[in-house]
């Protein structure tokens, strides 16, 4: 579905939601009012420049305890997209589920589900791209479009297209396989690299531990079966973040 404008794909979808309604059915919209990101940020977009949709997604047999398979599917099929578009040395998965190109972000990705007892009735990953825009008027600190990279003009439903079809090509990998892939394509993957804990998780002595603003140098270790960010700091201390647990600092 198309429309050109409306407060959020996400919420209308979940407005429209039916049991009718196909895995993979989405909506697209050439603005949105109200559009979302992770842990409430908006999402800033120039009116009919970048790809802003959601998807239905239906895995009836998904337990609640391994819904962080959806994020990996749904980041990996998205980096497939743009890996035949833009070089892909430089295109990372920064965890949870953006993508990265070197240090500046291309595509946010915000999964919402609804869940069934222990299962995962149904998802809507809601899904900007920074296609071709090339003035930011927000704050946003680090965004970047496929055009700035490229100096090219990109159709934006035949990126949405695509990525579908990754999808039916990933959604049959197992959850092993798309973890490897996931951990191949991740940001900061290698390295010593700067973190802060979010102060709703940590007690003001921790913060006090790690220094004034609490910023911490660590290097990846891992992903947790729960999607957990693993890491290293330098006192070879190991820790599992959720994702409001931790962010990065760039």
């Amino acid at each position: 579905m198309y429309i050109k404008q409306t407060n959020s794909t996400s919420t209308l979808l979940r407005e429209q939601y039916s049991d009718d309604l196909p895995h993979l059915y989405t909506i697209r919209a050439d603005y949105q009012t109200a559009g979302r990101g992770q842990a409430g940020n908006s999402w800033e977009s120039e009116e009919g420049k970048n790809l802003l949709f959601s998807a239905l997604l239906r895995y009836n047999d998904l337990r609640a305890a391994d819904q962080w398979r959806l994020s990996m599917l749904v980041s990996l099929a998205m980096w497939e997209v743009l890996a035949k578009h833009l070089p892909e040395e430089q295109l990372t998965i920064k965890w949870p589920n953006d993508i990265y190109f070197g240090d500046k972000k291309l595509v946010g990705i915000l999964i919402e589900n609804s869940l069934v007892g222990g299962y995962v009735g149904y998802s809507i990953a809601g899904i900007g791209v920074n296609v071709n825009q090339t003035k930011w008027l927000s704050n946003a600190p680090n965004p970047i479009s496929m055009k700035e990279i490229t100096n090219q003009d990109y159709d934006v439903e035949t990126l949405m297209n695509e990525w579908i079809d990754a999808m039916k090509r990933w959604e049959k990998c197992t959850t092993d396989e798309l973890s490897t892939a996931y951990l191949q394509h991740i940001y900061r993957r290698n390295g010593w690299h700067k973190y802060v804990e979010r102060e709703v998780s940590v007690a003001p002595t921790s913060i006090a531990k790690q220094g004034i603003d609490g910023i911490f140098r660590a290097e990846l270790v891992g992903i947790s079966e729960q999607g957990e960010l693993i890491l290293r700091k330098e006192n070879n201390e190991e820790q599992a973040y959720h994702f409001k647990q931790i962010r990065f600092v760039i």
